[in-house]
Parts: C-alpha cells; structure tokens; sequence
C-alpha cells in the first residue's frame, strides 16, 4: 500500500532526459518510479496527473527566507511556485552562528531590509541549533550555507581592520565547526559590509578550509570594485583557482548599461571551466534587482555597525558628502521605487520612486533615503531597473546556470521574482519563446543545484529519492506577478509534496509544513 501514486502524467526526471509517461508513488516520503500502466499497486491517496508535468520539486539557488520562514512557515510565495528546498545564508548574511546576542541583534537590524525582522519561534547560537529551527516546521526544506559576514564580525568586530594571522585561524575554526553541524560552504556578499571588508587574500585563506571539507564558495561578487564589470567576477575566480574551492557566482547577469557586453562575461566563465576550474552560477529571469536600500551608500559610512551607522546619517558634514558620492543603482532616482515601510506616516511611499518620494517630501534623494532609513531603523528596501533584458536570457540558458530566485519576501511591492522566477521560465523560455527545452529547464532548477549543493538524495525522480514533487500543466502555467502587482501566484502549478507530504494540493496550500533541514 502507497501513500500516495501520481498516475498518468510525463515524467521529466530532472537529469535533462527527455520525459516519458508513468506513475510515481510515494512511500514513506520515498520515491518509486513506475514506467507505463501500474500493475496491482494500492494507494491511500491517487492523483491523475493526466495532460500535467512530474517532475522533482524545485531547488532555489539564492534565498532570503532565513527569518521570514522561521515566522511564515507556511512560504507561499515560493512553495506555490513549484520550490520544496531552498539554499539560505546568501549574500554572507547567515544567522548563526552567533556567540554575542548584541552581534546577532546588530546583524539583524542591518539586513532587516533584506531578511527582515520578523518575531522569531526561539532562539540560538550554532548552526545545528538554527537548522533545527526548521526541521519539520516549514513547508520546504532548507539548506544552508555559512555567510563571511558573521564569521568575520566573530572573528574582528564591525570594522575594517584587515584580518591578522590570528584572525585568520579563527575564522577557519568557526567554518571547520559550522560545515561539521550542517554548512554547505561559505557565501559572500561583498557589497555588504563588514563582510565586504574581507581581502581577497582573506577569502583565499577560508576558501581553503572550505575546500578541504568538500564545500562550495557561493559569491555576491565586489560589484564595486575596479572596472566594476569584469574585475568582480575576475575576483571570484581567482579567489576558486588560488584555494581549490569551487565557486559559483551567484545573481550573475549583465547591468545596464556596462561597459561591455554580455559575451565577455560569459566568457570569463567559460575560460575557467574549460581550463578545468570548478565554477557555475545562477540567474533569475526578472530584469528587476531588489535588495536592502542600505546597499547605496559605501563602505565607509557603514563601519561600526548599525548605531553608527544611523548617527552618520544624521550628521550634516556626511550628509554633505553623501550626496556627492551617492548615486542611483538603476540609470536615474526614478528606476528605484522603495518598499516596505512600518511607521503608518510612511507607507504613503509604498511602490514609489526615490524621486518621486524626494519630490514628496521637497529633499534631495540622498537626503530623503538618509531620513528615511532612520525613521524606519535601517529596514527599507527597493526594487530597481538594474539588468540588461536583452542580454538576460543568454545568462538563464547557459550551460553552467542554474536558477536563484533572490526574492525578498518584504513590503507591499516586492520583486515580481518572488512570486514568478520558477514558472516564468517554464511558461516564457519554454513554451512561448522556446529558448529552451522543458527537460533542460527542469534539470536548472532541479538536478543541476542538488549535484552543485552535495544533495545525494533529491533533485532526481528515482526509485529511493525523497519525495520531493511538483506537478504542473505545461499549457497553462504562467507567473502573472507584476512590478506594480506583485503579489500574485503563480498559475497551473497544481500539486508540489515535499517529503512525500502533499503542501499544495489541486492549487491550494494545504498548511503542512514537512521542510526538512537537508545537511
């Protein structure tokens, strides 16, 4: 007797095959593959798949859920999207470990534009303690991956100080004990300090812990730094070549404008894998970025930390200085509207342009942005023009990519990325524009990311994998998520069960949380 048996629907099994039509049944959260008619199986539960798409649950390469999951387990913007597991603790902004309860406070409030500041279940301080936050409490399933933020901040505190040899011994031994409870690797965001302190020289030297445990170094590149084109990703792969580490870039793509095209970034990438180096990277398929509005100011007026950090803002003289130093991450003030506002007074700019917002309230932009943040304890965000839409599906295609959604789950304007990125792909790329065949487009979200991770037990649908589904009509999905409506889900995605446990079911979240902690 199965616990359940999806019948009658083409089977894409994640490898980039072509699909075939079959059953597959689910036993104790175990998969079982049947090819053609079932003979004599019995299921408590059965789903005609008849016209539909299975095909392994979705791997999200880049997300933002590791504090907004642990306070909205049920993550219906993702999971109805076809995700049952996500990698956290991006961008070098990981929650644990934390030895200081002040530190992990600081580091919240100074993401709260990015991960937000939710009210939490409990509290931690070590990785295995923080993964076990999610164990059987969210929809999907987390993997996690250790961010150079925390360990740095452990390690020297909220300043630039280069790191000594000491420091550098230190950091390793909190990566050694993080990857032994669960990491999969060292993320960075190096436009986010104080992890964005680290030298290259420093993120060689953890590169080369990371290696010698079998991790991966998953890199938001120093998008500022030398020619601000090609020299980021330069970074990045020297950092993989010098320490052995494999790297994989993530949210990598074309600006607009650049001083180069889309063939030479690409290139770059090419040039290592064929010369050996272990390298990939992902994509989202939106020519929207969003991330915490923090994030246009530089270095220097971040040091310290967040109290710092607001008294700066405050001040006249870094006022003055800001405004000639601050500009628009989007061609004009008017390509970055801003979201999520608590203080009542302010959510009259809810979804508005930072110009429209200055023009508001008769200030400068920077002035406005300074005031703002302030007001709001650093915890605004924007969504922007930021990528090249004509170039963008070359990234999403490639070879080597994968697909990260890097949706911030905050405010009443979101990216449309995090209600879409997965089934605009298979509606648009696919089935309307065809750059690509569904099989191809399963395994990028699918197999690709799970053999990258180290995830032996998912991302393919055969005999022995955990269950982890999705089911979907491939002539009717669609994202019909918007910049100016956003919060809307996806359609045709129908049934998604991680670890044999059905959360969406005909369409409907069915408040199951069997997320797993995946180690």
């Amino acid at each position: 007797m199965l616990d359940l048996l999806i019948q009658n629907g083409q089977i894409i099994d994640g490898t980039g095959n072509p699909g075939y039509y079959g059953s597959i049944g689910v036993e104790d959260g175990k998969i079982l593959v049947f090819r053609g008619a079932v003979q004599g199986a019995e299921a408590s539960r059965t789903i005609d798949a008849t016209g539909m798409v299975v095909c392994p649950g979705f791997i999200d390469m880049h997300a933002h859920s590791g504090l907004v999951l642990l306070s909205e387990p049920e993550h219906e913007p993702k999971v109805r999207q076809g995700v049952t597991t996500e990698l956290i603790g991006v961008d070098g902004n990981s929650y644990a470990p934390f030895r200081s309860k002040e530190d992990f406070r600081k580091f919240v409030e100074i993401n709260s534009g990015l991960d937000g500041d939710p009210p939490l279940p409990g509290s931690w301080s070590t990785v295995e303690q923080y993964l076990n936050m999610f164990d059987r409490k969210s929809a999907v399933n987390i993997a996690y991956i250790l961010g150079n933020s925390p360990v740095r901040i452990d390690a020297i505190g909220w300043e630039s100080t280069p790191a000594t040899d000491r420091d550098i011994a230190n950091m390793k031994a909190m990566i050694r004990e993080s990857m032994q409870e669960g990491a999969l690797g060292l993320s960075t965001g190096l436009d986010y300090p104080p992890g964005g302190y680290a030298s290259t020289d420093e993120l060689v030297a953890l590169s080369e812990q990371v290696a010698e445990l079998g991790g991966i170094y998953h890199t938001h590149v120093r998008y500022k730094s030398g020619d601000m084109f090609m020299d980021p990703f330069k970074e990045a792969i020297e950092i993989g070549e010098r320490s052995g580490v494999p790297v994989h870039i993530t949210h990598f793509y074309q600006k607009a404008p650049a001083p180069g095209g889309a063939p030479q970034l690409l290139g770059l990438v090419e040039d290592a894998a064929e010369s050996g180096q272990d390298v990939t990277f992902d994509s989202y398929p939106y020519s929207l970025g969003s991330t915490r509005i923090l994030i246009v100011f530089p270095d220097w007026v971040h040091e310290g930390g967040p109290a710092r950090l607001k008294e700066a803002l405050a001040d006249d003289d870094v006022r003055a200085r800001l405004r000639d130093e601050v500009v628009p991450r989007a061609p004009t003030w008017h390509d970055m509207w801003l979201t999520y506002f608590k203080r009542p007074e302010n959510h009259a700019y809810e979804g508005r342009s930072i110009a429209e917002i200055a023009e508001m309230r008769k200030q400068h932009p920077v002035d406005a942005l300074c005031d703002l943040l302030i007001e709001e304890d650093l915890q605004t965000c924007y969504v922007a023009e930021g990528l090249n839409p004509r170039t963008l599906p070359a990234f999403v295609t490639h070879p080597l990519s994968m697909v990260g959604s890097d949706a911030v789950l905050l405010g009443d304007f979101p990216s449309p990325r995090t209600y879409g990125c997965f089934p605009i792909i298979l509606a648009e790329y696919v089935r309307e524009e065809r750059q690509m065949s569904l099989p191809n487009a399963i395994r990028k979200m699918t197999s690709f990311p799970a053999q990258r991770l180290g995830l032996q037990d998912r991302g393919v649908l055969r005999d022995g994998m955990n269950a982890d589904i999705a089911v979907f009509d491939p002539n009717s999905v669609k994202a019909p998520a918007t910049r100016t409506n956003p919060k809307q889900f996806p359609i045709g995605i129908e049934y998604v069960i991680v670890n044999g446990v059905p959360v969406i079911d005909g369409g409907q979240h069915t408040g199951a949380l069997p997320g797993r902690a995946v180690r």
